[in-house]
């Protein structure tokens, strides 16, 4: 007996939003059939197939078919279109920059723009951004969001250059001891990624590139971790919970005890006893 034809699945678009970064939006649309005419955005957008292929058209180049895992650089008022193919549906994630953003973002960190259109299938770039829209959708916070926007459009305008050699990790070290220092003593109150660049006398992007190379951790994720170390050193002394989340500026007692479990890998009800 024939099988019946298998329902083919729902169409779903989700979208992202976050009032504390205005500047970027960003959507997920899965099984889609829509189609859309030539048109422009005034944001800088990036796109990726994710499933199925589509047909890409952009002023004065040619339409081409792209595959899943290609990444569309799409800049502020270049008209285009991407469509699946047709009686076909396509999945696809697509990011809007604000374009006035996006330029001081480059311009401070002394990064070219981007201002032709730019087709990569790059499997490293695709990951980097796919992985990117997950900290979008998820939990995380705003400077976590930030700074994973920050550095993804960072390493983008200077792909292709030469890879940093290793000895920059402890040049980094080395110009950021100042820095570092002051958190270490100063972990009760996250300083943003701005006050931070500012602090170092870098850009965003060049302090987000010099932590890593010197302690493995972004700017956001070191100054966390450098609050549980401080913890520790409270539950240990035997302070109540309730102190400790207010002493390290956490927003409540329940959030401590998420970062302090993520960190150390038990409550710090379970640590303290």
């Amino acid at each position: 007996m024939a099988r019946p034809p298998a329902t083919p699945s729902p169409a779903s678009a989700e979208f992202w939003r976050d009032p504390a970064l205005p500047y970027a939006e960003s959507r997920r649309a899965c099984h889609s059939r829509a189609c859309y005419k030539a048109h422009s955005h005034p944001s800088f957008s990036v796109g990726a197939v994710d499933q199925g292929s589509s047909r890409f058209t952009s002023a004065g180049t040619g339409p081409s078919v792209i595959q899943p895992g290609t990444l569309v650089f799409v800049p502020a008022t270049h008209v285009h279109a991407c469509n699946p193919l047709p009686n076909l549906a396509w999945s696809y994630q697509m990011l809007h920059l604000d374009a006035s953003w996006l330029q001081a973002l480059w311009q401070e960190s002394g990064l070219l723009q981007l201002k032709e259109v730019w087709l990569t299938q790059d499997a490293g770039v695709y990951a980097r951004f796919c992985q990117l829209n997950a900290v979008l959708f998820s939990e995380a916070s705003a400077p976590e969001k930030e700074i994973a926007l920050i550095a993804f459009l960072g390493d983008c305008a200077s792909y292709g250059q030469p890879a940093s050699p290793p000895s920059l990790a402890s040049y980094s070290r080395n110009k950021l001891q100042p820095l570092l220092a002051h958190l270490q003593h100063e972990a009760d109150a996250l300083i943003s990624l701005t006050e931070l660049a500012k602090m170092a006398n870098m850009s965003r992007y060049q302090l987000i590139r010099a932590f890593r190379r010197a302690t493995g951790l972004t700017p956001h994720a070191y100054q966390l971790n450098q609050r549980i170390i401080q913890a520790r050193h409270h539950l240990r002394a035997g302070e109540p919970l309730v102190d400790i989340a207010y002493r390290l500026g956490f927003a409540d007692q329940g959030h401590f005890q998420r970062v302090f479990k993520a960190h150390v890998g038990v409550t710090p009800g379970r640590y303290k006893a």
